[in-house]
């Protein structure tokens, strides 16, 4: 799937009535930062996991600090 397959997909879910209020919640944070990447991003049509997103926003985060042994 692309990145803005993904979106687009959210986006459809989004105009849905059946998602419950977490689910939702959840969707809405989920397309808030794809839309970040995406615009971060500009020419990269990947699709990126969770902890992708995460660094994207919080770089120096530990989690995200790759080290050179």
């Amino acid at each position: 799937m692309t990145l803005a397959e993904h979106i687009t997909q959210i986006k459809a879910e989004l105009d849905s009535p059946l998602p419950s209020k977490q689910r939702r919640r959840h969707l809405e944070d989920e397309l808030f930062l794809l839309l970040e990447y995406e615009k971060n991003h500009p020419n990269d049509d990947y699709d990126p996991n969770s902890l992708e997103l995460y660094c994207d926003k919080n770089p120096e985060a530990l989690e995200c600090k790759i080290f050179n042994l």
